[in-house]
């Protein structure tokens, strides 16, 4: 991707299960980490979703009554310039970030593409999905070897017990599309 045009699969403008409080989920196109299981495996291909400008995600969605922007995908930090573009847009209208990423924090602090996003993210969770590791609980991540960064003082670890694990949100279409933590859920849209 050319600078801070992103890549994307989908965009839900309102979610209470990725994250604290009312959320914008931003799910990025492409990933090649291939985990067994993985909620989001439409996400994983690299040909072009659709194309989106990272300031203008915040703009058009950052409107409604919302706390903050969680990312998740396919994998964010494969596209770093345009994750860092959206993530510091949403820090400018006081939005506070969650990421979701199949690396882990040290191998993003050891990437010089992928460090400077740390920056402006206020909760990184990291590692890859393991489907015999499931999470159980209302804790908002797929499974227990995942980990919070609580990387400002902004959020705890109390904020990341969801309401349920999985939303469903049926549009004016008729079209049922489901998000969150639930092995019946997929969070891609």
């Amino acid at each position: 991707m050319n600078g801070s045009l992103l890549n994307i699969h989908a965009v839900l403008p309102r979610s209470k299960v990725n994250g604290p409080g009312t959320r914008l989920v931003v799910f990025f196109q492409g990933c090649a980490r291939g985990c067994r299981g993985c909620f989001n495996p439409e996400t994983h291909s690299f040909d072009t979703k659709e194309l989106a400008g990272a300031a203008s995600l915040i703009d058009v969605y950052g409107r409604a009554a919302i706390e903050g922007v969680t990312v998740s995908g396919g994998e964010p930090f494969l596209q770093p310039r345009g994750l860092r573009a959206l993530l510091e847009s949403a820090r400018g209208k006081g939005l506070s970030t969650v990421v979701y990423t199949g690396f882990t924090i040290e191998e993003l602090g050891a990437d010089p593409f992928a460090q400077p996003c740390l920056a402006f993210i206020d909760v990184l969770i990291d590692g890859p999905y393991d489907a015999s590791r499931p999470e159980r609980t209302l804790l908002a991540r797929g499974s227990t070897n995942q980990r919070f960064h609580f990387l400002t003082g902004r959020y705890s670890p109390d904020d990341f017990i969801m309401p349920g694990r999985a939303e469903v949100f049926i549009g004016a279409d008729g079209t049922v599309r489901e998000t969150g933590f639930s092995r019946v859920a997929r969070k891609a849209l």
